[in-house]
């Protein structure tokens, strides 16, 4: 968001996402999967470009 000079607002408008998914984002707290491709849809982007997995190791 920031190389994009992006605001957290200006994302849930563009993204049309509420804002508390976006307050989840910059918790780095899990998302749905239609959140990310919202995202991935105004930074025409991959979605391995905006998140990553990461296993747990049991």
């Amino acid at each position: 968001m920031i190389d994009n000079q992006l605001k957290r607002q200006d994302l849930t408008r563009v993204a049309e996402i509420i804002s508390y998914a976006a307050t989840k984002i910059n918790k780095n707290e899990p998302v749905s999967l239609e959140v990310l491709l919202k995202i991935c849809q105004v930074f025409h982007c991959d979605i391995g470009d905006i998140c990553e997995v990461i296993l747990d190791e049991d």
